[in-house]
């Protein structure tokens, strides 16, 4: 099977690949350094998607940035907008407003959005982790042990009253059994995944 053959160009005899690094360098001498209209375009969509992402970001990081007054209150405009068109539209104007920002400005920006998606991470794991400590101690007797060796401040009677509990709730009637159903999760199984939950945030501020 034949290789699709590179686009590019010849200069002096030699091929050009589109792309490559003697491509950008070509190209970068023929404007005297100045980006080219292609880069320019691929920077304001960027910057488009960052002035996007603003809107997600938390209130308390939000007012921390200090932006100018014009862009918070074209990001307000774009919430409050629910026509495509005119919402698309909005957001080119953000754009336009976000490549004015200085360079600080900017990496402030986007060093807000990193920690929000961080955090939002780490929360992710930790509910995970509680989700998992849950699950192997209504199935696993072995499990109370590890968690008690880890967590001896543990009120063992109360976690072991939920554990046969939960085990109780779950188990399947035969009604749910010839049904195909999945087993029931009563309150027991939620105040486990609780327990555990702000026993592992303890943890984690010490």
């Amino acid at each position: 099977m034949s290789r699709k053959p590179k686009k590019g160009y010849f200069v002096k005899g030699h091929f050009v690949a589109e792309g490559s690094e003697l491509d950008q360098q070509l190209r970068a001498e023929e404007t005297g350094g100045e980006p080219s209209r292609t880069e320019l375009k691929k920077e304001s969509t960027e910057l488009q998607k960052v002035g996007e992402a603003l809107l997600t970001l938390r209130s308390d990081l939000f007012e921390r940035l200090d932006l100018p007054e014009g862009l918070v209150s074209a990001l307000d405009q774009v919430r409050r907008i629910t026509n495509f068109e005119g919402r698309r539209r909005q957001m080119q104007y953000v754009g336009k407003l976000m490549r004015q920002l200085d360079p600080e400005v900017l990496q402030s920006v986007r060093d807000a959005l990193e920690e929000q998606h961080s955090g939002s991470a780490q929360q992710t794991l930790a509910l995970h982790a509680a989700e998992k400590w849950r699950d192997d101690l209504i199935a696993d007797d072995d499990a109370l042990q590890s968690w008690l060796q880890s967590h001896p401040e543990t009120d063992v009677q109360q976690l072991r009253a939920l554990i046969r509990q939960a085990r109780k709730d779950s188990a399947p009637t035969q009604d749910e059994i010839s049904r195909g159903q999945a087993p029931r999760r009563g309150r027991a199984y939620r105040e486990i995944f609780q327990l555990v939950r702000e026993h592992l945030e303890e943890q984690d501020h010490e």
